[in-house]
């Protein structure tokens, strides 16, 4: 009959309302850790794939670098950079330099703006 009386004084104390409620407050606390948990999950799964990414763009950077080391360890290779870097060209050889001309981008807007029919358009253009 005592064990009989003890069980039940367990289950009256498990029972009561302020167990109840400090174990619904812990079920809370959990669950809102798990929630945090798992957005930084997602935070850490995002900046993985970053960081992959960025090391695969690293690695293919590597391979060209090499890749230009390579080439610059040959005479042929040193003549291209030199020529590309300060534009210079090889006895015998010639250059077109391409020189875009100011005025006439000038000319342009000034005629533009004198006409009406262009007035027009821009009119129409910025509405």
């Amino acid at each position: 009959m005592k064990s009989f009386q003890k069980k039940s004084r367990h289950k009256i104390i498990l029972q009561s309302r302020f167990v109840l409620f400090l174990l619904g407050f812990l079920i809370v606390v959990f669950s809102w850790s798990m929630v945090e948990l798992a957005g930084k999950m997602q935070d850490t799964i995002k900046n993985r794939r970053i960081a992959e990414n960025k090391a695969l763009e690293l690695q293919i950077e590597k391979e060209n670098l090499l890749l230009d080391i390579a080439n610059l360890n040959t005479s042929k290779g040193i003549e291209e950079s030199i020529r590309d870097r300060f534009g210079l060209a090889k006895e015998g050889e010639e250059m077109i330099i391409i020189v875009e001309d100011k005025n006439l981008n000038e000319n342009v807007e000034n005629s533009e703006k004198k006409s009406f029919f262009p007035f027009l358009k821009n009119l129409f253009k910025n509405i």
